[in-house]
């Protein structure tokens, strides 16, 4: 695939040639050159013309000056059931007497081979959007789950998904402690510290954990509560939907 990495902001050094002569430029004369750059976000993707193009919303940097040109939008490749495409933009926003600091919307146009179908959409490979299970002509934006997160289930992979959806520290293992077709019991542990060996070596290190309550959705688990509590005293306060049976059994959260 030859698609755009994360950022398209080309830093000038010394020695580069500047987008609008080609020359070479150093110093003061590099400061307002213009500079080929992706947008500061994508806000959308939606087909038109019966799905043989695609409109990219996206911000962009705005001032009293002309902070961009020569916006477009281009499609890469075809691979894999997804369609790679790229938009970019020169602007001399690098330049920090340029004015450029505001945020303007602005829509690009990418014409496909081919109507787009059910295939999924990549944009300077890294926002991903598909058709599937959107609202026409709106494509709908894929989380940090993929685009088609698991149902939520009582399995290890269900799992992951529900600690990847919790605001807690990556890296965090989990303990499952209860499960049904509604509710998931799971205690989570981040080991804090420096990284280093066991702890026979002279190495010390501590954890921090947490009881989390979710209850299953559209999408997969979402987190409702977190309780500490042994028995179901604690969470019942503020869950009192929960089933007793899986909270009745639940241990003193073990800290570390």
């Amino acid at each position: 695939m030859a698609g755009l990495g994360a950022t398209l902001v080309v830093l000038a050094g010394c020695g580069s040639k500047t987008a609008e002569t080609g020359e070479e430029a150093t110093g003061a004369a590099m400061a307002s050159s213009w500079t080929l750059a992706a947008p500061i976000r994508i806000d959308g993707v939606r087909t038109s013309d019966g799905g043989r193009s695609l409109v990219v919303d996206s911000e962009v940097p705005d001032g009293a000056r002309d902070c961009v040109r020569s916006l477009r939008g281009e499609l890469d490749t075809v691979e894999h059931g997804t369609v790679y495409v790229k938009v970019t933009y020169e602007t001399r926003s690098q330049d920090q007497d340029s004015g450029c600091t505001g945020v303007q919307r602005v829509k690009t146009t990418v014409k496909l081979v081919e109507p787009l179908g059910s295939r999924r959409v990549m944009v300077n490979s890294m926002d991903v959007y598909t058709p599937v299970g959107a609202t026409p002509p709106a494509l709908r934006q894929c989380g940090e789950n993929g685009c088609d997160p698991t149902p939520p289930r009582c399995t290890s992979s269900s799992y992951r998904q529900a600690v990847n959806d919790t605001d807690i520290p990556k890296h965090t293992s989990w303990e499952e402690r209860g499960c049904d077709d509604t509710w998931l019991v799971l205690d989570l542990s981040t080991r804090m510290g420096p990284a280093c060996g066991d702890a026979g070596d002279g190495c010390s290190s501590s954890g921090v954990s947490q009881r989390w309550f979710y209850r299953a959705g559209s999408s997969g688990w979402r987190p409702v509560a977190t309780n500490g509590d042994a028995g179901c005293a604690g969470i019942r306060k503020v869950l009192p939907e929960l089933p007793e049976h899986l909270c009745a059994t639940l241990p003193r959260l073990d800290r570390g």
